[in-house]
């Protein structure tokens, strides 16, 4: 894991080259300010303060200075990408803001650093450290955990199924209780089968050293209120017998985001020492094709009894949560929330960059799209349209796990979620993309975390001492 930590400094006068942050208001008088001959190359350049991620190094008084100038969207309100080039960009060296802090875009210029490279046979040496230089050593710790937190997400959702199935996210999850004096609970087996019929139905087709499984971390004072946080993961999905086309499985190492996400908002929970009862929960699992896989038409009977009527097996990752959520909602949580890869009828409906927020309560879908805003991480909410709900009849079964038409799909599999839902428990279902199709600064292709900080922003907003 990328060193953050060093990335981001205290300011206590140490030498530093500056960064001046402008933008289409700005740059003008800024530039009223600037010598003549800066001014003729940043013209020469082509420099225009209208271009976001443009920047330019200019001569500093003494040979071995530089300054920098960046443009962002609006300086009074820095995104967290917006010095995510100069992160990636610059040369080795401190910096520092010529005025203010860098506050959200210390995040950025952190995760630009941060490249995933397990696979490289020849990765290139990394560079020397571009260290950004922050008025606010108190904040330093938020931003690091973050950077990690997204990391993790990133890291994870790009390894290969081959080196990450059900026992290997175990294993984040062990890791992760032992270094936050966590319980952990894995069920499997017989005991899976008879508790959570519709996980072990689900992976019942894995080979020998991928079984089914349920991961369960608890942490924290049990006075404390109690959060149940679930992650979908499938650390790969065929489809089942209802088998995805090539195009379709070709990302399909990525079906276990929900579960990356969950892990690294319970790191953040931990991490930050919120005073809350942390319950994570994730159904680990591969849809995998073998004999002993579930069929078209069978009905599976779910841990809170429902039956379910299989009418795609490629509609798995609702049958694992739905046994997931039971087992939550056992326990009496005041909160419960999920991560899922769940739909491409989300992605469909919103792209890549917009997780779809799916909320049974009003208060806190206002409150998490009020922290969605505040954190710069979007969410973007979906009905959940009661008139739907007949989508999901079953001729023999008490629902299907999937309706006959192709419309509204990502509302039916939200809905088939809400049956498992106790009413009065508050729940936020975030179906999420949990990948960039194409690189942006501090963003590469490949995993990302999106609604994570969203997540929790509303969960340290709502639980932090005051």
């Amino acid at each position: 894991m990328t060193d953050f930590a060093a990335l981001l400094q205290p300011d206590r006068g140490q030498p530093a080259q500056t960064i001046h942050v402008v933008d289409s208001a700005t740059f003008d008088n800024w530039a009223r300010g600037q010598s003549e001959a800066r001014r003729a190359m940043l013209a020469a350049i082509d420099f225009d303060p209208k271009s976001a991620f443009q920047f330019a190094i200019l001569q500093g008084k003494a040979s071995s200075d530089f300054e920098v100038v960046t443009c962002v969207a609006d300086v009074a309100a820095l995104g967290p990408w917006c010095l995510a080039k100069l992160g990636e960009a610059l040369p080795p060296g401190n910096y520092r803001l010529s005025t203010g802090d860098p506050h959200n875009a210390a995040l950025g210029w952190l995760l630009a650093q941060h490249r995933f490279t397990r696979y490289k046979s020849k990765a290139r040496p990394a560079k020397a450290a571009r260290v950004l230089l922050t008025s606010k050593p108190a904040d330093i710790a938020h931003w690091v955990r973050l950077a990690e937190a997204t990391a993790l997400v990133r890291d994870l959702v790009d390894t290969p199924a081959a080196d990450l199935g059900p026992a290997e996210l175990e294993q984040v999850a062990r890791d992760l209780a032992a270094a936050s004096d966590a319980r952990l609970t894995v069920t499997s087996g017989d005991a899976l089968a008879q508790g959570y019929p519709m996980v072990a139905a689900v992976g019942g087709a894995a080979a020998r050293g991928r079984e089914p499984r349920l991961i369960e971390l608890e942490w924290g004072d049990p006075a404390h209120p109690r959060v149940a946080i679930v992650g979908k993961g499938v650390c790969f999905d065929s489809g089942g017998l209802d088998i995805k086309p090539a195009a379709g499985m070709r990302l399909m190492k990525k079906d276990m985001g929900g579960a990356a996400h969950a892990l690294a908002l319970a790191r953040l929970i931990t991490g930050a020492g919120l005073p809350v009862r942390l319950h994570l929960l994730i159904p680990a699992v591969e849809n995998a094709i073998s004999g002993a896989a579930y069929r078209p038409g069978d009905v599976l009977t779910s841990r809170n009894g429902l039956t379910v009527e299989v009418d795609n097996t490629d509609a798995e990752g609702r049958l694992v949560l739905a046994d997931a959520f039971t087992r939550a909602a056992e326990a009496e949580p005041e909160l419960m929330i999920d991560f899922a890869t769940l739909t491409g009828a989300a992605r469909i409906a919103l792209g890549p960059d917009l997780p779809a927020l799916f909320c049974n309560d009003e208060a806190l879908a206002g409150a998490l799209s009020a922290a969605a805003s505040e954190a710069h991480d979007p969410l973007w909410r979906m009905p959940l349209w009661d008139n739907y709900d007949d989508m999901l009849k079953s001729d023999v079964a008490d629902l299907a796990n999937s309706g006959d038409t192709p419309m509204a799909g990502s509302v039916t599999a939200a809905l088939f979620l809400r049956r498992f839902v106790p009413a009065g428990l508050p729940w936020a279902h975030l179906d999420t993309f949990a990948w960039m199709p194409a690189a942006k600064p501090g963003r590469p292709k490949g995993g990302e975390a999106l609604g994570l900080r969203a997540v929790f922003a509303l969960i340290e907003a709502r639980y932090a001492p005051k």
